[in-house]
């Protein structure tokens, strides 16, 4: 487990709507603007590797959530062009105290990782989940949506590989992301993520799944 003294107080924050990381799991992203390319090399130059994605706040020019999530850079390739793609792997979710002023071109922030021990511990278990019911209604919201996947390995899969993988993938408004985000636990999330996908059927039927 990752103790709160191992990590550091100042992380470079990457506001960027609709990417969404949560704790143990993995997001490619692919940077090209000189402030992130500046980010990303000064992050390489850490010992954490630490970089906090945020979501922006939907209708408020430059204004952030409080609520993010760090992801240590664990791969990364690039281009001839100087591009980078990247792989971020979800550490702790943080909470912004403030944003610290200085002559970086990218934003950093004062975060305090409290609150959010689990995300260091060991994988979460949804010992309530009904993975058939839920496999049947996501069936329906991703043949609504245009969307494919490998059902073979959603079956199989650990229910919190599944489910961060769903909200971090599936396509949901801003907020929507934050909420699964903000979830306090596996279960929490589970339940925000059925609730969306109902409302995004809208008038599917009077299905629920607990």
């Amino acid at each position: 487990m990752i103790q709160t003294a191992d990590l550091p107080d100042i992380i470079p924050i990457f506001p960027l709507p609709g990417a969404l990381l949560l704790p143990r799991a993995r997001l490619p992203l692919h940077i090209f603007e000189p402030r992130y390319l500046a980010m990303l090399d000064d992050t390489l130059k850490t010992s954490h590797r630490l970089i906090g994605m945020i979501q922006p706040m939907e209708g408020r020019s430059g204004q952030l959530h409080k609520i993010g999530c760090a992801g240590r850079l664990t791969a990364f390739s690039e281009t001839e062009d100087g591009r980078y793609m990247i792989t971020l792997s979800g550490i702790s979710r943080f909470r912004v105290t403030e944003e610290v002023e200085g002559f970086t071109p990218y934003r950093r922030a004062k975060v305090s990782w409290d609150g959010f021990e689990r995300d260091r511990g060991p994988v979460e278990k949804d010992r309530g989940f009904d993975r058939a019911e839920f496999v049947r209604l996501l069936g329906r919201y991703f043949e609504e949506q245009g969307l494919s996947t490998d059902w073979d390995a959603m079956r199989e899969a650990e229910d919190e590989l599944l489910i961060n993988s769903l909200s971090m993938l599936c396509p949901f408004e801003v907020e929507d992301k934050q909420a699964l985000l903000e979830a306090p636990s596996l279960v929490t999330r589970r339940e925000t993520l059925v609730t969306l996908i109902e409302f995004a059927l809208a008038g599917g039927g009077d299905e629920t799944i607990q």
